[in-house]
């Protein structure tokens, strides 16, 4: 099943919530995404990062005005939890996510693998669906050490100009992790290809994603 195909079959506004921990987690997970439907559908976007440092919250919102340059509407919202803390911060987590339930209706929920190994990254995941039950929620997934991915069910096949402007703004946009040995463009090339033969896509590239629950 490709979301693409499934976001795709309405003709208006799609209100798409991303979500992520710290700073490049939304566009490791599923910024190529975001560029394709971008491209192709009217987006309105809330683009939410919990966890940041001073110079980090510049880069997310850099980045996330780049990822979304020429979308219909967005707003960029940069939290300053402590990097792998969020399980000890619950009811302040808690809150902000009853927040964004409040102030924002999405169609689409662009957040963490469930069973991700970072401790920020799966209570992100819980809150989201602990906060939203009856929507369309896509379950990103982001390299580690940890060695933890999985088999995901959902697939969004990339043009190769797109994985190539993702991976461009990726190291435009974090120059507080270029020197890291797995922030590289090997790596996310590598993880967009091997997605893209799992799906036969047209151009071998793609991201994936886990769907739990959708109804058509």
């Amino acid at each position: 099943m490709n979301p693409l195909a499934v976001l795709g079959t309405g003709t208006g506004r799609l209100r798409l919530l991303a979500l992520g921990a710290h700073a490049d987690d939304i566009e490791i997970g599923c910024g190529g995404t975001l560029l394709r439907l971008a491209a192709e559908r009217e987006l309105e976007v809330l683009w939410v990062v919990f966890c940041s440092t001073p110079p980090r919250a510049d880069e997310a919102r850099a980045s996330a005005t780049r990822f979304l340059r020429g979308v219909a509407g967005s707003r960029v919202m940069v939290g300053t939890h402590r990097d792998g803390f969020l399980p000890y911060e619950g009811a302040a987590i808690k809150d902000e996510f009853e927040n964004l339930k409040t102030n924002f209706q999405p169609d689409v929920i662009l957040t963490h693998f469930r069973d991700d190994r970072h401790q920020d990254h799966r209570q992100v995941s819980e809150l989201t669906w602990n906060t939203w039950r009856d929507h369309l929620i896509l379950e990103y997934e982001i390299p580690k050490y940890d060695g933890d991915f999985g088999t995901p069910n959902v697939f969004a096949p990339l043009p190769a100009a797109t994985v190539e402007k993702k991976i461009e703004l990726l190291l435009e946009s974090f120059p507080t992790q270029v020197s890291k040995p797995w922030f590289s463009p090997d790596l996310f090339r590598a993880m967009a290809r091997i997605r893209g033969m799992e799906c036969n896509a047209p151009e071998r590239l793609a991201e994936a994603f886990y769907c739990r629950k959708a109804v058509f």
